[in-house]
């Protein structure tokens, strides 16, 4: 009886190993996208008054749990039912994403001048409307963007045992949920902590300007972080191009994976991009 009790215990143990290992490997494949969700969030989660950062976040937070809660079973169920539609749900996510980054840096180049006016006029009290449509934005983006981690991470366990899959995933879908979103609430108040300790050393001395730092690097580290979240959008959707279609995988051989990867991000993007706008022309033109 007790050697059937330890036997349980080391496969669970064994089990949990496992998890450990697939974790982590599902955990390093989605950085890319997990990097641009924290910059994505980090943004929409600022330009408040103090007081509502943190209501806001935590309303995107828990938008972010449910998407994953329906989010993973669905996958799951694909993954078991028509593994097909996996490949063919990343393909169209890899689309997004690339359009995604396209668009961001379309904007960067030719709507500098809206981008300057809007950062230029800051809220001074709450506004409940701006706050429900910043909340509906981020966690429409969180859905997208966890459907790719999710399915990316079970791309990593597709040829384990349904019970490694199902904790892999909802590992990794904790995870980029709690790391995402605690990660921006310290960044968001970054200059209330400035403030406070300009506040406490009276405006004097080396905490003073340790707080003066800390509220003059805040919009530094959202533009760092929108850098880095476009970058991340690129490599990963022209990593999902690559690796789930068959002839991209064998085109240009000699280049680098990333130089590669973040062509036909580009590529992506910009194709998206002009059938888009063609298709608001051809509206246009029918209306």
């Amino acid at each position: 009886m007790a050697s059937g009790f330890f036997a349980i215990l080391d496969d669970i143990a064994a089990l949990m190993d496992d998890v450990a290992i697939t974790s982590k490997v599902a955990t390093q494949k989605t950085a890319g996208i997990l990097g641009d969700d924290l910059a994505v969030n980090a943004e929409k989660s600022t330009g408040f008054v103090s007081s509502r950062e943190i209501p806001v976040l935590w309303a995107i937070t828990k938008g972010s749990f449910i998407n994953k809660l329906i989010i993973v079973p669905i996958a799951l169920l694909l993954n078991a039912f028509l593994p097909a539609a996996i490949k063919i749900i990343l393909v169209l996510g890899g689309f997004y994403l690339a359009y995604e980054g396209v668009e961001k840096i379309v904007e960067f180049f030719f709507h500098k001048k809206e981008e300057a006016l809007h950062a230029s006029t800051p809220l001074t009290q709450e506004n409940p409307d701006l706050e429900k449509t910043k909340i509906k934005s981020a966690i429409t983006t969180d859905f997208i963007l966890s459907v790719e981690i999710v399915i990316i991470a079970l791309s990593t366990v597709l040829d384990s045992t349904l019970s490694l899959q199902i904790l892999t995933v909802s590992v990794v879908s904790i995870i980029a949920t709690v790391g995402v979103y605690g990660l921006v609430a310290l960044i968001v108040r970054m200059d209330d902590l400035g403030f406070l300790l300009i506040a406490k050393s009276k405006n004097k001395g080396i905490i003073s300007k340790l707080g003066i730092l800390l509220v003059k690097t805040l919009p530094i580290v959202i533009k760092f972080f929108a850098v880095v979240g476009t970058i991340a959008l690129l490599l990963v959707s022209g990593g999902i191009f690559s690796h789930n279609i068959d002839y991209l995988h064998h085109v240009l051989p000699a280049w680098p994976s990333l130089v590669k990867e973040f062509a036909f991000g580009i590529i992506g993007g910009l194709i998206l991009l002009a059938l888009l706008a063609g298709g608001k022309n051809l509206i246009k033109l029918f209306r």
